[in-house]
């Protein structure tokens, strides 16, 4: 696999109406991030609902996702869990489908701080043979390790080769964390939805890992800027930031009902800790949805 790098999104998982797993929208849901430019994929975190997900609804997914990826770009699978059995277990199952890379944040219900968490990724990568990503969360979920754990976790587990960085402030973390860099470290991904891409990308982070449901506007600005048209990325990040930080509030309501409005998905269903939008809501998206009309691409095919 060639080191991961760029916009990864985050897919969500769709639902229909009662609850169910919708596998003919993921299947939409994968065609329209791979036709967005999409230069990975990752499924699922926290925007997939993972946490509502069975561990047999999870694996299912994975598969489908590899499936439908075919090989086009890499598929960055987890084993976030409740426990490192549970992890343990997951990421061998994960393995087996055929993920290019593992992003695990440690488990979130019981901690075991720093050392555990060694030994947990000490056992992973005796498990498996993909690169492994630490998801460095902010809690309550997320543990929120410094710079200096997390450098210390990399030194001794060398195959834990990327950090998804989502504490803050996130920028002064990436630019601590890299500034000697343990060999093996091979990159930084920001998280938090891209509401600080252009922070992460100035202070070397190589990519990002946002929700999903404006994919082509994520990729179009990492490519300005990796060409060095940083002022054409800024601007195009400052028409992006109203949706952003309406996200920031809404969530995976808000990346669904998106997407269901550009014909990926027939459902805006969340199983767990919807925030549902009101009619205010739905009229401020509409302007924000039209004031990027134009940077959007068709997408469902045909």
């Amino acid at each position: 696999m060639s080191r991961l790098h760029g916009i990864i999104p985050i897919l969500p998982t769709p639902f229909t109406d009662d609850g169910s797993v919708d596998e003919a929208g993921m299947r939409r849901v994968v065609d329209y991030v791979l036709s967005a430019g999409a230069h990975g994929v990752a499924f699922p975190a926290m925007a997939s609902e993972f946490y509502a997900l069975t561990d047999s609804e999870r694996l299912r997914l994975t598969e489908l996702v590899v499936t439908e990826v075919g090989g086009a770009v890499p598929v960055v699978g987890t084993a976030t869990a409740q426990s490192p059995q549970a992890a343990l277990e997951l990421a061998r199952a994960v393995a087996g489908l055929g993920v290019d890379a593992i992003m695990v944040m440690p488990p979130y219900v019981v901690r075991d701080g720093m050392p555990g968490t060694v030994r947990l990724f000490e056992r992973l990568a005796a498990a498996v043979d993909v690169p492994l990503m630490i998801q460095n969360a902010p809690p309550p979920l997320g543990s929120a390790y410094g710079p200096d754990a997390l450098r210390d976790l990399i030194a001794k587990v060398p195959q834990v080769k990327y950090v998804k960085e989502e504490t803050t402030p996130g920028g002064q973390k990436i630019t601590k964390l890299l500034k000697d860099a343990p060999a093996g470290l091979e990159g930084v991904f920001g998280g938090a939805g891209g509401r600080y891409i252009m922070d992460e990308l100035n202070r070397g982070a190589i990519g990002a890992m946002p929700a999903c449901e404006l994919t082509e506007v994520h990729v179009k600005l990492y490519e300005l800027y990796r060409a060095g048209d940083v002022a054409a990325a800024r601007a195009l990040y400052n028409r992006l930031l109203p949706l952003l930080t309406f996200q920031a509030v809404f969530r995976m309501d808000m990346t669904k009902e998106v997407l269901r409005r550009r014909g990926v998905i027939g459902s805006t269903h969340v199983r767990v800790g919807a925030v549902p939008l009101d009619a205010v809501d739905y009229a401020e998206l509409d302007v924000l949805l039209a004031e990027v009309e134009d940077l959007l691409i068709p997408a469902v095919k045909g």
